[in-house]
């Protein structure tokens, strides 16, 4: 999977929102997401009255999608269990133990979620294999019997959706 310019395509963005997420058929996900970047044409905030927080929005901008974002369509025929977290609270905790490769898109040999699989479901006919995909706003971990099929489904040409 990791050869596939899908995936690489993925995993080279900086910033994810999750779109859609839904499931075609029973115990298959599909998830949609959209390419974000730091919006240098916009400002991050009206004045706010607040001299040194007006100083920190002069050197900052809006993470949006714009016009030009790609975004990709994630899709797995079937899974053994998912988990969407609210990113602030998926991001706190010791990690230090979990070996993974990716960036936005991480394919686990060790972590917290395949230790849960393993201890906490049964009857499986072949071996989970953890992915996670992390969104601004959301962290997804998919267990699965496969990789994705990862396609990309076009670029962004609505107006921008902004991160507050």
């Amino acid at each position: 999977m990791s050869n596939s310019p899908e995936f690489d395509s993925l995993n080279s963005v900086k910033y994810l929102f999750l779109r859609r997420l839904s499931e075609p058929r029973d115990n298959s996900l599909r998830l949609v997401v959209e390419e974000a970047v730091e919006n240098r044409l916009a400002s991050a905030s009206a004045p706010s009255g607040n001299p040194e927080l007006d100083e920190i929005f002069k050197r900052s901008w809006p993470i949006e999608s714009i016009q030009g974002c790609k975004s990709f369509e994630l899709t797995w025929s079937r899974y053994a269990a998912f988990l969407v977290t609210e990113e602030l609270i998926g991001s706190g905790g010791n990690y230090d133990d979990e070996i993974y490769t990716g960036k936005s898109l991480r394919v686990y040999t060790k972590s917290h979620f395949l230790d849960y699989l393993a201890r906490d479901t049964g009857g499986h006919v072949e071996p989970v294999q953890h992915y996670k995909l992390i969104c601004l706003n959301h962290l997804i971990d998919i267990g699965s019997y496969a990789p994705p099929e990862i396609r990309i489904v076009g670029s962004s040409s609505a107006p921008p959706l902004r991160i507050q």
